[in-house]
């Protein structure tokens, strides 16, 4: 089992920045991608961002692309996400995924294990 758990959401006025971070742990065996995914309410789960396991592959959904950077440290098995100029439309729940591949999934069912989510909200 592998397990994700999430921080950094919280409350940020419009313009401001937040850093997600999400800590992996458990059987992590084998070369892996990280995502993240956003859910606002009454929106379907979507794909923000994912990198690949050496860290030099990124991909990003066209709405955050040259806001939002993703990274990776692998030696702490963590993922992070900057997010910069954030806007009310960004607030939602944020979740990091995990899926073994050497790939950039970009699909809710390309990833093997997912972390509880962090909320962020943006104020106008």
């Amino acid at each position: 089992q592998v397990q994700l758990v999430e921080s950094g959401g919280g409350l940020v006025q419009a313009g401001g920045s937040l850093r997600l971070s999400c800590a992996a742990s458990g059987r992590i065996f084998s070369s892996y991608a990280m995502g993240w995914f956003r859910q606002a309410p009454g929106k379907e789960r979507e794909f923000v961002a994912v990198i690949g396991w050496s860290g030099g592959s990124t991909y990003y959904a066209g709405s955050v692309k040259g806001r939002f950077t993703i990274s990776r440290h692998n030696g702490a098995n963590t993922v992070y996400l900057q997010m910069s100029s954030l806007k009310p439309e960004h607030s939602a729940v944020y979740y990091c995924a995990l899926g073994f591949t050497v790939g950039l999934p970009k699909g809710m069912n390309e990833y093997h294990y997912w972390g509880q989510g962090t909320q962020v909200t943006v104020s106008s």
